[in-house]
């Protein structure tokens, strides 16, 4: 049985990384998110074949998209609620149970209309809500000065989108887009297994609250710049890897499975960046992070709008993935650093935010190739958002390094 390895407080306190917490429950944390991940985004894989069986127009296509990351922003809150109430380890116990439950149902029934997949998308939203149980599950085990790394370990579970970009597409074909509602169910038990096996709840959880504490931290406006951070980086990372499926097969003509390669190679840089990017908020501070971040994802998301050729669009894709995955791994150094003792719901509130920017940018993509014939203008009105995310930050950097109680030891 894994057992906590946090020092005696009379002890001269651990500061190595691996030390300073509790790595089954890190590593139970990343593979709950990952397989969570992976069947989050399964509709973006699968929509060219299921729009094509199902004949919806570019509107339906990128609602459809979209339904699961909206689902799963509002069921944040809800497992940020759960978090504190119930512990995050049984929450995303019965998290898994349900999206299991719901993915199979799935399967067996069949999806044959457009409302049954806004239908599922509604339950996959229950794996999308996986963040806010994942990263404080993590979170709590670590001190302040490795929180950048804790979240963006755990964080890095996004990877799980490239395994549906790789893998579904390629079974879709092989065995038709609904058998692999149900093969997903086979990873997805298995890691169900390990998850209870490894996890296990931190000692220094915050005692659970009234209802009406939860939602004090809007009531700051620290916690509405955060929100509105993370709608720009992950909205754009999980908005990106559920359109671009259907990107690639519409505007260049590729194959389902060559798309979810191209859609795997993006999503993959956005993944692998996102622990470099805690570890990077860490030493030099999340604010200057952030800025370059949304300096690049403006410039690479406006050449997207005017690339013509696909080597081209690939290329700025991926340069756009890692700035926005660097994004998501410098948010979550900076949300700890403010919202310590509310770190759950913190977690739920930002995760939704991010949710939200995600089914913009996918519906408002569908909904762009629809009434212009280009998913051009979705592309520059969300370049535009990271214009003003990227003023936004210049504006509070200043406050936040003065008012903050962990600036004078945690780079902010």
């Amino acid at each position: 049985m894994a057992t906590s390895i946090w020092n005696d407080p009379k002890e001269e306190p651990a500061t190595g990384f691996w030390a300073s917490g509790h790595t089954p429950t890190l590593i139970a944390a990343f593979l709950y998110f990952d397989l969570a991940f992976m069947v989050w985004v399964l509709l973006g894989p699968l929509a060219p074949d299921i729009a094509h069986a199902l004949a919806l127009t570019p509107a339906q296509k990128g609602l459809m998209v979209a339904v699961p990351t909206l689902a799963g922003a509002v069921l944040r809150v809800v497992n940020g609620l759960a978090v504190d109430r119930i512990g995050p380890k049984r929450s995303g116990a019965i998290s898994q149970i349900i999206v299991i439950a719901g993915l199979a149902s799935a399967w067996m029934l069949g999806v044959s209309s457009f409302a049954g997949t806004l239908a599922l998308g509604v339950i996959l939203g229950f794996a999308g809500a996986s963040f806010a149980i994942a990263l404080p599950l993590a979170s709590r085990w670590y001190p302040p000065e490795h929180q950048g790394k804790a979240m963006g370990l755990a964080g890095m579970g996004n990877s799980g989108t490239v395994l549906a970009a790789l893998f579904a597409p390629a079974l879709a074909k092989l065995f038709g887009w609904n058998a692999v509602l149900g093969l997903a169910c086979i990873p997805l038990t298995i890691v169900f297994a390990v998850y209870l096996v490894l996890a296990k709840d931190a000692p220094n959880a915050p005692a659970p609250r009234r209802l009406a504490e939860y939602l004090q931290p809007l009531r700051q406006a620290d916690a509405w710049w955060l929100m509105g951070f993370y709608a720009v980086t992950f909205g754009g990372f999980v908005g990106l890897a559920a359109s671009l499926p259907l990107y690639f097969t519409e505007r260049f003509g590729l194959t389902t499975v060559q798309a979810g390669y191209a859609t795997a190679a993006c999503v993959f840089a956005g993944s692998l960046v996102r622990p470099m990017g805690g570890a990077l908020a860490d030493a030099i501070g999340g604010v200057k992070a952030l800025m370059a971040v949304f300096a690049a994802a403006a410039v690479t998301l406006t050449g997207v709008a005017i690339a013509d050729g696909f080597a081209a669009s690939l290329a700025l894709f991926v340069l756009s993935m890692l700035a926005l995955g660097t994004g998501n791994g410098s948010v979550f150094q900076l949300v700890p650093q403010r919202f310590a003792a509310e770190i759950g719901v913190m977690t739920g509130l930002v995760g939704m935010a991010g949710g939200v920017g995600g089914f913009y940018l996918a519906s408002s993509l569908g909904l762009a190739k629809q009434w212009t014939g280009s998913f051009s203008l979705g592309f520059l009105i969300f370049a535009a958002l990271a214009i003003v995310a990227l003023a936004g930050l210049a504006l509070v950097k200043a406050r936040w390094r003065r008012d903050w109680a962990t600036a004078g030891t945690v780079r902010i």
